[in-house]
């Protein structure tokens, strides 16, 4: 009764596979929708492919699992708790139980950047170590005349003792924080009535847009900022496709200026045009785009 190919659309991006792939783990929820019920019975969206109201973006690890049954992700992926919770919801235990499992680190001793605090590349983890200090087993290698880690940085006297304090990557070799430059915008739009005499009406801002280093932007905005346009972006590498999940610029601000970055600079661009291509009498429609540079020296 289904077609060998199924289009389905998971919150609104387009999937399109076999359905042997769809049914290839037996109880699942994909399992029980392709083989127990009738097409008929199942949500479509207006061009008829099947609906899934899920994470559009997760799901493509989701479909990948179901091809072979392996477990294949990015080195930096920072949504491994979301996606055991889309694995629960479509019914794959054995996905559940790889992706709760401990993640097993390489041959040989662990990385000091693959612990808590400074995850690999070093990208910033969820729970960061204040700055200057070292995991316990870092502190006893350390006494027992072990070289600090890579990641830890110590500047030496000629002599090749350690004379200055340990660093995390979000240092300088002076104890500051790593400089660098974010540029936040903004796109917005206003009207105003004819003759300039009724007053302006604003469009709420819809999105503010983060450009800069990727280890920068999770830095200062955490949580607040929302990866799914470029969610595989190494942290030493550079995007402009971040966004933030709140609409308030001065909360931005607050946020940069918290971590201690400064504007350098703004610009700001418009056009305008007639609400009515036919009566320009009728009011003025304003768009603009905005962007602020922001700095940490």
């Amino acid at each position: 009764l289904f077609p060998d190919i199924v289009e389905l659309n998971v919150g609104a991006r387009v999937y399109v596979t076999r359905r042997c792939t769809v049914v290839s783990v037996p109880d699942s929820l994909l399992w029980r929708m392709f083989t127990q019920q009738q097409p008929q019975e199942l949500a479509r969206d207006s061009k008829g492919r099947f609906f899934l109201d899920r994470d559009g973006f997760l799901f493509r690890y989701i479909l990948d699992y179901l091809r072979d049954l392996q477990l294949v992700l990015p080195d930096y992926f920072p949504e491994r708790s979301r996606l055991q919770r889309e694995a629960e919801y479509f019914e794959l235990p054995e996905l559940v139980r790889r992706l709760g499992a401990p993640q097993q680190p390489g041959p040989g001793p662990p990385p000091p950047h693959s612990r808590r605090g400074v995850h690999k590349e070093g990208s910033l983890g969820d729970e960061l170590l204040p700055l200057g200090c070292v995991e316990p087993e870092q502190q006893e290698g350390a006494s027992a005349g072990a070289p600090s880690p890579t990641l830890e940085l110590a500047s030496r006297s000629p002599s090749g003792g350690a004379v200055g304090p340990l660093l995390t990557p979000s240092q300088s070799l002076d104890g500051s924080r790593r400089s660098g430059y974010i540029t936040i915008g903004y796109r917005g739009s206003y009207t105003i009535g004819r003759d300039a005499q009724a007053d302006a009406k604003f469009r709420r801002v819809a999105r503010i847009t983060v450009c800069g280093k990727t280890s920068l932007a999770k830095e200062v905005f955490g949580d607040t900022l929302n990866e799914s346009r470029d969610p595989d972006r190494p942290p030493e590498r550079y995007t402009s496709r971040y966004y933030l999940k709140f609409n308030f610029l001065e909360q931005a601000f607050d946020k940069l200026s918290e971590s201690g970055f400064h504007m350098v600079a703004c610009s700001s661009t418009g056009t305008c045009a007639f609400a009515s291509s036919t009566d320009q009498s009728e009011d003025k429609i304003w768009t603009s785009y905005t962007e602020y540079v922001f700095c940490r020296e």
